[in-house]
């Protein structure tokens, strides 16, 4: 299969399965200028696909990095209103949204921690109702990602510059089972395995998780009307997307108040450009305690500060070590590819699709059946071949579900 090929196969992936786009549908993409020619392949495949209208908003990493720069610190505490109308308008008429990620790793490093967190905030706050309306799953939307020479050079810098790219597209094309037959039926039968073993979790009822690893000792309860999903989601009209491209994950919402102990990342985290890495977190009744890192401490302070809910867990999430992205062996220094190599937990706002009858509350009423609240939600990936986590019971009897950082069941 030529390189072409693939990409044709990437692109119909990301149209006909991530958004699964609809007749007369408007698409907004969200994406940077590193991505131009792909980005022009889904907009024609989108067209072909029934779609009305397709937005692209194209960010340019160097001016995004100027802007963090020379802007007076007042620019972070705002947020522009078109910017809020826009989404407002997606959502109001049925739409879908879509992120071509090639994020550089390392954009913002150097910036200051508070600059980062005020614009984190300042756009969290403003964009309540598009959080809200993407983490109900009110409206498809997907991520997906392509190279970026930065990027690239990052993740193969042992190779020659001419190789690095061809080594990361390969490898994302890998992760989408692109190269492997028809890509679009590997997908389907791939999330037929993960609904399966969400429906095994939903069976089993469990009403405490226990992880025990080098570093981390974390039991985390889970609300009574708990639901396991797999990436495979669906909009209340019936349509199904997947949110993540890649996706190896089962996950579900933790209690907020309910998690106890400690637990160590095993992969750094990128977070605003930077760099989180070699950090432990202590729960005290779901409340995050005591933060320690080697590398981005203000930042991993400035994150858990953002506002209340940020100190909480959100989501949890199965990844087995054994999966196509681990055993790659190959450190993304991207969440969307990392954290479906490692078990992971997420810091501040829960899913209420993954609780029974949440989804159509208010943000306000969440918290009173045991969801957390926030504008952030940061993936952080715990997960290693020296894993172990039991399931517990309401009446206290364990039962293993993952053993030496693979599936036990």
């Amino acid at each position: 299969m030529t390189f072409q090929e693939k990409l044709e196969q990437y692109a119909d992936l990301t149209v006909y399965v991530g958004l699964n786009v609809q007749k007369n549908q408007t698409i907004m993409i969200n994406t940077t200028v590193d991505t131009i020619e792909f980005t022009r392949l889904v907009v024609k495949k989108a067209y072909e696909a029934g779609a009305k209208r397709v937005y692209v908003n194209y960010a340019d990493p160097v001016q995004t990095r100027i802007h963090f720069e020379m802007a007076p610190d007042e620019a972070f505490t705002e947020y522009p209103e078109w910017s809020v109308v826009q989404r407002d308008e997606v959502i109001n008429t049925g739409g879908s949204f879509l992120w071509i990620d090639a994020e550089d790793p390392d954009l913002l490093t150097g910036i200051p921690a508070k600059r980062l967190s005020d614009s984190q905030k300042a756009s969290g706050k403003a964009l309540e109702r598009y959080r809200q309306a993407v983490g109900s799953d009110k409206v498809a939307w997907s991520i997906v990602a392509i190279p970026s020479q930065k990027w690239a050079q990052k993740v193969f810098s042992e190779l020659e510059s001419d190789q690095q790219m061809e080594a990361l597209w390969e490898a994302i094309f890998k992760t989408v089972r692109i190269g492997e037959g028809d890509a679009v039926k590997k997908w389907q039968e791939h999330i037929d395995t993960l609904e399966k073993r969400a429906g095994l979790l939903n069976d089993r009822r469990f009403e405490k998780l226990h992880y025990t690893a080098p570093g981390t000792d974390l039991t985390i309860a889970l609300p009574e009307k708990h639901i396991w999903m797999s990436g495979a989601s669906k909009t209340p009209q019936g349509n199904p997307f997947i949110a993540n491209m890649p996706t190896e994950e089962v996950y579900t919402v933790p209690l907020k108040y309910g998690v106890e102990g400690v637990v160590r990342n095993t992969k750094p985290l990128v977070y605003q450009g930077n760099i989180i890495d070699g950090f432990t977190l202590t729960f005290e009744k779901g409340k995050i305690v005591k933060a320690q890192a080697a590398s981005g401490q203000e930042l991993l302070d400035e994150m858990i500060a953002s506002d209340k809910g940020a100190a909480y867990l959100g989501e949890v999430a199965l990844v087995p070590h054994h999966s196509p992205i681990s055993d790659a062996n190959i450190l993304f220094f991207n969440t969307l590819f990392d954290e479906n190599a490692s078990n992971h937990l997420a810091i501040g706002d829960s899913y209420p699709t993954c609780c029974e009858g949440a989804r159509d509350l208010e943000r306000t009423q969440l918290e009173s059946i045991g969801l957390n609240t926030s504008i952030v939600h940061e993936d952080f990936m715990i997960g290693s071949a020296e894993m172990n986590i039991d399931g517990i019971r309401e009446d206290g009897t364990k039962e293993p579900i993952f053993r030496n950082g693979n599936w036990a069941f």
